[in-house]
């Protein structure tokens, strides 16, 4: 349960059924017609491959999807709305109006890691049900895994040095609030986002911008007023003017119990090496650096030699780092004949030229250790799962008959993907170009 929940306030997810596209209710109202809504389908998402240079995905936004799952309703404001556009017509507007969705889902755990052709979430209903979730399960998806992928390399490059998540400005101000929860679960510790804070009980951070020093008729002002304010543990952003000076007066002001400087420009290798020289020689040894200034994981991984103890990370990461989407799509595997309940599934695929094929059929997932217990490989096969393989599975049950199973504490999410992540071969941990570092392997 999160801070909100706990005082009750107004800040659950909204209804959700218009976040879809116009064609998953057209095709609802011609299924209807037709006679074919009620067959038993599923349907799983999954990419067919990673952005360019990936060595693996990371699974973030489950738990986003679950809520959009349970307020997807159709409210007399939103039937309203598709009835006067002429959308659909009265006998699907009815149906509409009592829309729950009642069958099953099941999916990687957030925060476990993934590769081409995994079945990252399988959803299996009627067609009518399951057809329209389609846009915003992969909305919520392809977002909130991008940004916990990028965050997951920039975790790496930096070495267990803390990560700070401050990329509220560059983007959509509730995409901000899911950026911020991916990029904790991808191993960032804070967040200066405080609707990301409030909602999902990310530790915040935060002092002071240039502006406030500008606003002051000297730094030394600047610096007394906020080390009165907020205490000598504060961190002073030292690049308004002068560095050098800036820390001079930033240990003359606070003392050595100064708890950091902000570096936000220059050449941050440079001068973080001299500032860590200059407090060391005043006396500040315990006062930390943070650098901040536009870094990804590459610039983070330059700095590595760096007297740098954290950073602080904004339009590269809640753009993905290079790659703000993960082309997931939501494909129909699998539906019965007819609508009778019992009839059996068939394997559907769609066949086309241009790289845009699928393989039919439900799946499972497992994957595979070496004699070492490293993973060697993501196997993805149809039917019963070979026994040795079922200790290894990786889908869970996350809804069944309509009612979410369990919701997870973001800390949980967030350790996992951090155990999985270890748990992958070395490779996976370079930032260099390369191929997905476990094949998929298809039983």
């Amino acid at each position: 349960m999160n801070t909100a929940d706990l005082l009750g306030l107004p800040v659950d997810v909204p209804s959700t059924a218009l976040f879809t596209d116009q064609y998953e209710l057209t095709m609802l109202q011609a299924a209807l017609r037709a006679g074919t809504a009620e067959r038993r389908s599923v349907f799983e998402v999954f990419t067919r491959r990673l952005p360019e240079g990936r060595r693996y995905g990371v699974v973030a936004g489950t738990g986003r999807v679950l809520d959009a799952v349970e307020n997807f309703r159709f409210d007399e404001g939103v039937l309203d709305f598709l009835r006067d556009r002429k959308i659909v017509d009265e006998a699907t507007l009815k149906w509409l109006a009592d829309y729950r969705f009642r069958g099953d889902i099941q999916g990687y755990p957030e925060g476990e890691v993934y590769f081409p052709g995994s079945p990252l979430l399988r959803v299996e209903s009627t067609f009518a049900e399951a057809v329209v979730l389609e846009t915003v399960i992969l909305s919520i998806l392809n977002h909130d895994s991008a940004v916990a992928a990028a965050a997951s390399r920039m975790s790496l490059a930096a070495r267990g040095r803390p990560l700070i998540e401050m990329g509220a400005r560059r983007t959509h101000e509730l995409a901000a609030v899911a950026a911020s929860r991916a990029a904790y679960i991808g191993g960032f510790a804070s967040t200066s986002d405080l609707a990301a804070g409030f909602r999902y009980g990310i530790p915040t951070v935060g002092t002071s911008a240039h502006a406030f020093t500008l606003l002051h008729d000297s730094e030394r002002d600047a610096f007394t007023a906020q080390v009165d304010s907020l205490g000598r543990g504060t961190t002073l952003l030292v690049d308004t003017y002068d560095v050098a000076e800036a820390v001079r007066l930033a240990v003359e002001i606070a003392g050595p119990e100064l708890g950091a400087v902000r570096i936000d420009s220059g050449d941050l290798l440079l001068v973080a090496h001299r500032v860590r020289q200059q407090l060391d020689e005043l006396g500040a040894r315990d006062t930390k650096i943070v650098v901040t200034s536009d870094l990804d994981e590459y610039a983070i991984a330059s700095l590595a030699a760096a007297p740098v103890d954290a950073y602080g990370v904004g339009t590269r990461l809640v753009t993905g780092s290079g790659h703000p989407t993960c082309s997931m799509v939501y494909k129909l595997v699998a539906r019965a004949g007819s609508a009778d309940p019992a009839a059996p599934l068939v394997a559907v695929a769609k066949k086309s030229l241009g790289g845009k094929t699928s393989i039919g059929g439900r799946k499972w997932a497992a994957r595979r250790p070496d004699a070492e217990g490293v993973a060697e490989a993501e196997v993805v096969g149809t039917g019963e799962m070979p026994p040795e393989l079922a200790p290894h599975a990786l889908l869970a049950d996350l809804v069944h008959g309509g009612e979410v199973l369990t919701r997870e504490p973001l800390d949980t999410v967030r350790a996992r993907h951090l155990a999985v992540r270890d748990a992958l071969p070395l490779s996976a941990m370079q930032l260099s170009r390369g191929e997905p570092v476990l094949p998929t392997e298809y039983a």
